[in-house]
């Protein structure tokens, strides 16, 4: 299924690229929720909404070659990294067209073509896989990086120290990407993670830099510099990305008793990524109330065929049971 974008013309910003692939994660999520509220998508699943310009703006700053790894709520990184809505579906539906054949779900779907090394249910495990990865690039001298995407809950694993040092004294191309949601679940990071998060990075010798999750110019610029100076072996780099999931934990969380609805009703009406970048792309005349129209028309229909193909598709024959899984 291809990808729904207007046309970038001459002195046109890729603003409004990322603007589209931060609405077709948003579309996606929405279709998600609904799906699990039918009862017609198994498991449970950990909606992205509110996070976009995270996913988008380090991925946007990152090569065709370069590597992800991703998480529980990873939806969006897969997404942003160039996956497609059908299979996508039909990975969370359990079908055999997913990207893992129905058998990885919504938390641990992997991309291998685009770089996706996988999302990961268990918190922080992802910290390992990306540091490997970069391990590979360095000593294969191609030039590859490898981005982490964790939230601030992985803080409190100790795999992440481990890999941090590693990277920190082999100057691996690896950007470690904090996103704080302010929620691990659903108590506040205040009560989990002591002191400051971006010490926990300065004490290996790891520059850190704070971002505005919410702003997607922000998040790509701070990503870009990383990125920059992984490739250029500069060594690891740590970003802290401020942001917020608009949603429960789970699909299941509906009440979320732990937070205030208004400060969901703040975060939703004045730092929603998708309403900031759309009030600028209007401003700054890189997009016309028509473009922005017609472009979420296109979305909207290319996430409903990702539905139905989803729906559609086969379930994996009982032999598969046993195939591409390793004890």
């Amino acid at each position: 299924m291809s990808r729904a974008t207007l046309p970038v013309g001459p002195g046109r910003p890729d603003w409004l690229r990322a603007y589209a692939d931060m609405l077709r994660i948003r579309l996606f999520e929405q279709r998600v929720d609904e799906l699990y509220r039918a009862a017609r998508m198994p498991g449970l699943a950990h909606l992205y909404i509110g996070q976009e310009a995270v996913a988008v703006g380090v991925c946007h700053a990152l090569g065709e070659d370069d590597y992800i790894t991703s998480t529980h709520r990873g939806h969006g990184h897969c997404l942003a990294r160039g996956a497609s809505v059908d299979r996508m579906f039909a990975e969370l539906l359990g079908r055999a067209h997913g990207y893992c054949k129905g058998k990885g779900g919504s938390m641990h779907i992997a991309d291998q073509e685009r770089g996706n090394l996988g999302a990961n249910a268990i918190v922080g495990a992802g910290a390992g896989i990306a540091t490997g990865a970069a391990l590979s690039a360095l000593r294969r001298g191609t030039g590859q990086v490898a981005v982490c995407f964790f939230g601030e809950g992985a803080l409190g694993q100790g795999l992440l120290y481990e890999v941090m040092n590693m990277a920190a004294l082999w100057r691996l191309p690896v950007v470690y990407v904090c996103e704080n949601n302010l929620y691990s679940e659903y108590t506040h990071f205040r009560e989990t993670t002591a002191g400051t998060m971006g010490a926990r990075a300065e004490a290996f010798g790891i520059p850190v830099e704070e971002v505005d999750g919410q702003d997607v110019r922000a998040v790509h610029a701070a990503a870009s510099r990383a990125v920059t100076r992984a490739r250029e072996g500069g060594g690891p780099s740590f970003l802290h990305c401020h942001t917020y999931r608009q949603r429960g934990h789970h699909v299941g969380d509906v009440d979320r008793a732990y937070r205030t609805r208004d400060e969901e009703r703040d975060w939703a009406e004045r730092r929603d990524p998708l309403r900031t970048l759309a009030a600028s792309l209007l401003a700054e005349g890189a997009a016309s109330p028509a473009d922005l129209d017609r472009l979420q028309e296109e979305l909207e229909t290319e996430v409903g065929l990702g539905v139905e193909f989803g729906l559609n598709a086969p379930y994996p024959m009982p032999e598969e049971v046993t195939r591409d899984v390793y004890p």
